[in-house]
């Protein structure tokens, strides 16, 4: 955080965040993680949870259901999840495969939406979830439609850290890899965020040419070969995505 930043707060979120991660913590689980005295920690846990956004189960806190106001509130702003859901959702159903809809906020990617076909993969992301753009085919589609100044101040602040032995680490190589997506409309995922798991992403473009989100199918490796992966699933994607981009843009 910046030195303009407000330590309280820090706290509160980092708290917050230590929570969910944990699936759950205790008062000396917290302050032992976080390094807070005891006596503060359980402050800071009085707080949330007279305001309601935390709860106390036995001793353990979780995060509470008012933060689901909010998060729906911050999606709900957003024109592209109304319009685009719709479409998620068939491509999905026509599938058979996990479909997913993510935009970029503060250089990481978010999931708006997920739909599930009949033989859809279950995964450990969820609507909220934030990742690295580089990893995933979804952020590869929307970096590599953002202007250049905001694609370098992304991988300056983030970086290029490995999810799996595949994932994209040199930045020359990414850099490359964007160029190859901007030519042909999609992006591609080859186990570089889950092992064994495969996905085809192409952005949503707005009339000013300014990239919205993406749009991605996924699904495992023995099912996404060579036919299906390279030419089926991309030239669905895109009737997707231009339906998408239209509705965007006259509705």
């Amino acid at each position: 955080m910046g030195t303009t930043g407000i330590k309280s707060i820090e706290t509160m979120f980092e708290i917050v965040g230590t929570i969910q991660s944990n699936g759950g913590a205790t008062l000396t689980e917290l302050a032992t993680t976080l390094d807070l005295p005891t006596s503060t920690a359980h402050n800071y846990l009085k707080t949330l949870e007279q305001t309601e956004y935390i709860v106390c189960d036995d001793g353990t806190y979780h995060v509470g259901l008012r933060f689901l106001e909010h998060g729906a509130h911050a999606r709900n702003r957003i024109k592209l999840y109304d319009v685009a859901v719709p479409e998620v959702e068939k491509l999905a159903a026509q599938t058979g495969e996990l479909a997913n809809l993510l935009v970029e906020e503060h250089g990481r990617g978010v999931y708006l939406h997920r739909a599930y076909g009949e033989e859809a993969v279950q995964v450990e992301a969820h609507i909220g979830t934030r990742v690295n753009l580089h990893s995933t085919a979804l952020g590869k589609a929307i970096l590599a439609h953002l202007p250049a100044d905001e694609r370098d101040a992304i991988l300056d602040r983030h970086g290029l850290p490995p999810r799996t032995e595949s994932t994209i680490t040199d930045r020359e190589e990414l850099l490359a890899v964007l160029e190859t997506v901007r030519e042909r409309g999609y992006a591609y995922d080859r186990g570089e965020r889950l092992d064994g798991l495969k996905c085809v992403a192409a952005p949503v473009v707005s009339s000013a040419d300014r990239v919205l989100g993406a749009v991605s199918v996924a699904g495992p490796a023995n099912r996404f070969r060579t036919d299906r992966f390279e030419n089926d699933l991309p030239t669905k994607l895109l009737e997707v995505v231009n339906v998408i981009e239209l509705n965007v843009t006259h509705s």
